[in-house]
């Protein structure tokens, strides 16, 4: 009789793990991996630095990055934030630093550091861990739980659920009384193919993204607007954007596809964005500057002339885009002509055709319904005993380190309430 069994060795799992036997050094507890390998999303995490967190240290602002659970996690947060996950690592020898973008890595740049923590630890605490263990069965009695895996069954008066995005656990939970939101993909890319943004992958620029209303006949989509502004969505998002061989990548891609995850799923992932290139600027005041350009630049050619801030690359395509033609002077340069570059600058609008998947790092919007869970412990308000942590839970966040850091706070949480019980 185990005192905790805690299903996944994931970031969350081994997080957890290390709390409880550190809160309790008397705890028996079993750590079931269903893989060959622990901690596998970890090693590839940021590229194999591993994106440890994010340096928002202000819990109420930290809040405003996570899609689903914003309002859940800020009692958590006051709990376990940033700032404590550092003061983690550095008390066992690893060192993080910030980057400009806020977010955190390991001072080493490699995710092997935190792997080797974390199974230093677990080793120093005596904590088991099973690899190849994967859970088949999850039985409640007066007693406690019993836990049936391809090798083994275990027996343990509390359960910890740590498996992140995986559907036969959701079942098996399902099966228990709880509530499972559908599952569907987060933190994608957009296919897209256009004449604008061809022959030009790596360019990247700062950009204000919208995807476009619709509500197709039959489709029950309705977003709510938050402006009266005809045509104009909360789906919406401003930072680095990225053009790639497939279509549109970067920040300000990958937070809209987290924020809207539900609504482009259910327009099939086949929609319209428009794109300002110039997020400072509105259209007028493009064609205003345009004007003073003609006047200032008459005998040169306007492919040739970039009149803003943007890629040089990008600039050419946006002109050839307009109709405007490569020998075309400023000097000649008709103002419908103008009016047509100032609105491919503000308001350029792309058909996207499908997603990809942005790198290894597969996050999922969906899971236990939140409503079921007592975020003052983790605990399960179906289950007695049973308690989560990570995105088992149907909490998501844009990228940056915050899933991470969702994943340590659930899992101390956790681990304390587990261990004073």
């Amino acid at each position: 009789m185990y005192d905790v069994v805690i299903i996944g060795g994931g970031a969350a799992g081994f997080f957890a793990a290390i709390q409880m036997a550190e809160e309790d050094p008397g705890l028996k507890i079993v750590l079931l991996e269903r893989g060959k390998e622990v901690l596998s999303k970890v090693k590839i995490s940021g590229g194999g630095r591993c994106n440890v967190t994010h340096a928002e240290f202000d819990p109420g602002e930290l809040v405003h990055h996570y899609p689903r659970g914003e309002k859940e996690l800020l009692g958590p947060f006051h709990t376990f934030c940033s700032g404590d996950t550092m003061a983690f690592f550095e008390r066992r020898g690893v060192p993080l630093k910030i980057e400009e973008d806020g977010r955190m890595f390991p001072v080493s740049n490699s995710s092997q550091t935190i792997i080797d923590c974390f199974l230093n630890e677990v080793g120093r605490l005596g904590i088991t861990v099973l690899k190849n263990s994967s859970v088949t069965a999850i039985t409640r009695s007066d007693h406690g739980f019993t836990i049936q895996s391809i090798k083994a069954e275990y027996r343990a008066k509390k359960i910890l659920v740590a498996t992140g995005s995986n559907p036969k656990i959701w079942k098996m939970l399902e099966n228990m009384g709880h509530s499972i939101v559908p599952p569907v993909p987060s933190l994608f890319t957009f296919n897209i193919k256009d004449e604008r943004i061809s022959g030009i992958p790596g360019v990247s620029t700062h950009a204000m993204v919208e995807v476009l209303p619709q509500n197709p006949i039959g489709s029950k989509v309705n977003i709510p607007l938050k402006s009266k502004v005809p045509q104009q969505s909360n789906l919406q998002s401003e930072g680095p954007l990225l053009i790639t061989h497939w279509g549109m990548s970067g920040p300000a891609i990958l937070k809209l596809s987290a924020w809207g995850a539900r609504v482009l799923h259910d327009y099939h992932y086949k929609f319209k964005i428009r794109v300002n290139w110039l997020p400072a600027y509105h259209e007028g005041a493009v064609f205003q500057q345009l004007l003073t350009i003609k006047e200032i630049e008459a005998k040169k050619t306007v492919l040739r002339t970039t009149a803003f801030e943007i890629p040089k690359r990008l600039w050419i395509n946006l002109v050839k885009a307009a109709g405007i033609s490569d020998k075309t002077k400023w000097a000649d340069i008709a103002k419908n002509d103008l009016q047509e570059l100032s609105l491919q600058l503000v308001g350029s609008e792309f058909s996207v055709d499908g997603k990809s998947t942005f790198k290894e790092e597969f996050v999922t919007a969906g899971g236990i319904d939140l409503k079921e869970i007592n975020f003052k412990t983790y605990e399960s308000k179906i289950v007695p005993g049973l308690y989560f942590a990570g995105e088992v839970m149907d909490v998501d966040a844009i990228t940056g380190g915050f899933n991470f850091q969702n994943a340590w706070t659930g899992a101390f949480i956790a681990a304390k309430a587990i261990a004073a019980n």
